[in-house]
């Protein structure tokens, strides 16, 4: 998702919308911070936000008295966490800053890459670093490299990292990609990706723009890309259901604001689709797109949308919303499953679930 205008945590709910900028919202607005934001920095954990409670089966996945926290501060673009088990660490990315920190109790907040997206020539687009990241089947930390409009792979060890990067795919029918925005990997070692127009500047009127459409990918091990779906004018968050028999896409178009569940057949291809949950309401009355998502052992959806991270069953019914009146880019499951980290515009927090994250 490209970087949203930022909501400012130092101003009251009633002055927000004495001027119109959020009427008719209802969101938890972050208490005010004394932290200095001109430096990326982490900070004790501390309250901010709240859960918005729709229905009672989301009292199975967030306890009642559940505390969202600020982790760090002073990020352009928070985006694309993983969680690092060998390195008990989240790493994510901030996109327009070609970076990407890493976190953990123990030590706090460091750079982790830099660069991270743009590696090499002049500066083509305005959102240059890495955006999604994930782990291949080996353990190996993937990129999606906005700069040099691939997916990447690190050529070094999670405990050694180094900017030093193999190029998985950067083209398509001989065009290069937009600007591969957020990946999953399937169990078979294929990696499924969307390629959104967000790193490049002008987005769809931009000269670099090669391919007439955003597409949803799939990258087999044997290096063959294919094109699995045209129609979404702005594809951007992906994963995939525990089951691994349905792919999940955010859509963070503004006229369309949805999240579409793909049956797959037995080749990785769609077989049919569905809407799975129609944002454009909640958009109406609350900042935000739908963007990055995950799903818990149970194929329940955080998918960070309008307001918040929205939590959705795996039929499309909304449950609640982790608020932290902040925009929200992405999330991920870390420490013992039970962790969602957030990455929120200029922040990294954190909230406690009952729930376990698929794959934990």
């Amino acid at each position: 998702m490209p970087r949203g205008p930022r909501q400012s945590v130092d101003i009251t709910l009633q002055a927000l919308l004495a001027v119109g900028i959020l009427a008719g919202a209802s969101i938890g607005l972050a208490k005010p911070s004394t932290e200095s934001a001109a430096e990326p920095h982490a900070v004790p954990p501390r309250p901010i936000g709240e859960i918005e409670r729709l229905d009672p089966a989301l009292d199975a996945l967030i306890a009642p008295d559940a505390q969202v926290e600020v982790l760090a501060d002073g990020f352009v673009w928070s985006e694309g966490p993983v969680w690092l088990p060998s390195e008990k660490s989240l790493v994510f990315s901030d996109v327009p800053e070609n970076t990407v920190y890493r976190w953990n109790a123990a030590e706090g907040l460091s750079v982790y890459l830099r660069p991270s997206g743009r590696t090499k020539g002049t500066r083509e687009n305005h959102e240059q670093g890495s955006n999604g990241l994930a782990l291949d089947n080996e353990g190996r930390l993937l990129l999606c490299q906005h700069g040099d409009r691939c997916v990447g792979r690190m050529n070094a060890p999670l405990d050694q990292p180094l900017p030093q990067y193999t190029a998985l795919i950067s083209r398509h029918d001989g065009k290069r990609f937009n600007s591969p925005n957020d990946l999953t990997v399937h169990s078979s070692g294929s990696i499924f990706f969307t390629d959104p127009p967000y790193g490049l500047d002008g987005q769809e009127e931009s000269p670099a723009k090669e391919l007439p459409y955003q597409g949803v990918y799939r990258l087999d091990p044997d290096g063959e890309v294919t094109l699995l779906t045209d129609k979404l004018p702005r594809p951007n968050g992906i994963t995939l259901s525990p089951d691994e028999r349905t792919l999940y896409v955010a859509q963070s178009h503004k006229p369309a604001k949805i999240f579409m569940a793909y049956e797959l057949d037995a080749g990785l291809g769609i077989k049919s689709s569905r809407l799975l949950f129609d944002a454009n309401d909640l958009g109406a009355k609350r900042p935000g797109n739908p963007d990055g998502l995950k799903v818990d052992r149970d194929g329940n959806l955080f998918a960070t949308g309008p307001g918040g991270v929205l939590v959705l069953s795996p039929d499309g019914k909304h449950l609640g919303t982790i608020m932290t009146g902040e925009l929200i880019a992405n999330c991920a499951f870390g420490d013992d499953g039970r962790t969602l980290y957030m990455t929120c515009d200029r922040y990294l927090c954190r909230v406690r679930l009952l729930t376990t994250g698929n794959g934990f």
